[in-house]
């Protein structure tokens, strides 16, 4: 193993001074369980003491975290309680969401990321509850198995 400790040092005049030190074991040390590390272009996302069963359910919920808040902010778009019946209330209508425009989303007053969030906590808990079942743990095991095969 090469040395834990690097000092970086910053030249002043004719003299250097340490000005930062990085301890790779210390930066990149995980608490004790299981993680999720995902890497991506400009960031990392790490979601700590996860359960291993549920390892590919929680990554592909973070992949699709950006479209299933899309799709959220387009279906919660304020949309009148009927249908408008006149020419004047439809054109009353469109000035409304014009005027508003982004703002228009968030009269209600919720966070897509956080319903995107409850929707995965929502759906990790069922997955829980499932696994409390002998025969769909089982089943879960034969899965991942063959996976394991497959690959």
């Amino acid at each position: 193993m090469s040395e834990a400790k690097k000092v970086f040092y910053e030249k002043r005049g004719r003299r250097y001074y340490p000005v930062w030190e990085y301890d790779q074991e210390l930066m990149d040390a995980f608490p004790k369980g299981s993680h999720l590390v995902m890497c991506y272009p400009g960031g990392r996302s790490t979601r700590y003491n996860i359960e291993p069963n549920h390892a590919a359910m929680i990554a592909a919920a973070r992949v699709a975290e950006e479209a299933i808040c899309s799709a959220i902010v387009k279906a919660s778009e304020m949309k009148p309680s009927r249908t408008p019946l006149t020419p004047g209330q439809i054109k009353a209508w469109n000035k409304l969401k014009k005027e508003f425009g982004d703002d228009m989303f968030g009269l209600r007053g919720v966070s897509v990321r956080d319903c995107v969030e409850a929707g995965t906590k929502a759906m990790l808990d069922e997955a829980n509850t499932l696994m409390s079942n002998p025969s769909v743990k089982k089943a879960w095991e034969q899965l991942v198995l063959v996976a394991e095969l497959s690959k």
